[in-house]
């Protein structure tokens, strides 16, 4: 499969991207935990249904030393016995912050009180951030047919 768009050849791309990436940077660098990071990265790709996301997600909580059964089961986290109740926290507020059309008010108080109960504020504000950060780095790949299955972790340091 070939992409539509070229995003490293584009001049405009070329100036977003070098700031997408300091954004991803400074959110990769929060507090909050480099494993729930990488989960609710995968999870709000497995929604959007973003290969490209999905390959370089796996890979990089693989290289992080994440567990094969742990990234098999975001996908099914509420049946799943592996996560904490923090990740699956977090695990719910970026499904519904990811579903905002699906649910008519966005992300429901208890949802978010869920949430709050295991992050601070810096950590919710970071947690946010990367669920409307994903959303928006899945709607590129997915709209322009990025295709998948290169990546090597750590592309992207």
């Amino acid at each position: 499969m070939d992409a539509r768009l070229d995003f490293f050849a584009d001049p405009t791309a070329g100036k977003a991207f070098k700031h997408l990436m300091s954004a991803g940077k400074a959110i990769k660098a929060s507090p909050l935990p480099a494993a729930t990071q990488e989960l609710v990265a995968l999870r709000v790709s497995q929604i959007n249904g973003c290969a490209v996301c999905i390959d370089m997600h796996t890979k990089e909580a693989t290289a992080a030393g994440e567990s094969a059964v742990r990234l098999h089961l975001v996908a099914a986290w509420r049946e799943a016995t592996v996560f904490t109740e923090a990740e699956r926290a977090a695990l719910e507020l970026a499904e519904e912050g990811t579903r905002v059309a699906d649910a008519a008010g966005g992300v429901g108080d208890e949802v978010w009180a869920r949430a709050a109960e295991h992050y601070d504020g810096e950590q919710l504000t970071a947690l946010v951030m990367l669920v409307s950060f994903m959303n928006m780095v899945n709607r590129l790949n997915v709209v322009t047919r990025q295709p998948a299955g290169d990546y090597v972790a750590g592309q992207f340091h």
